[in-house]
């Protein structure tokens, strides 16, 4: 897969993770980039780990599921580490 089509895919796996998940996400078009991408990343060597999937093509369906599920975790993690406290 080239780089402007991973970008594609981790800007739309990102955007696919912020709508699956419920709440209110902050971010802009950049943030939902950067997650998506990192995300991608995460699916895919995920993936590749576990399952020994093979990431090559961009109309692969395991391509698509891992990288929106590593986009939910990397969203995830970002929830817990800049979540606001409450004040009591």
């Amino acid at each position: 897969m080239g780089f402007f089509a991973f970008i594609i895919l981790g800007l739309i796996a990102g955007a696919i993770a912020k709508l699956i998940l419920p709440g209110k996400q902050g971010g802009g078009w950049f943030a939902t980039l950067i997650l998506g991408v990192v995300g991608a990343l995460l699916g895919g060597w995920l993936g590749g780990l576990l399952f020994n999937a093979n990431l090559n093509e961009f109309w692969s369906w395991s391509s698509w599921l891992l990288a929106i599920g590593g986009s939910i975790i990397v969203l995830l993690i970002w929830g817990l580490i800049t979540g606001r406290k409450k004040a009591v």
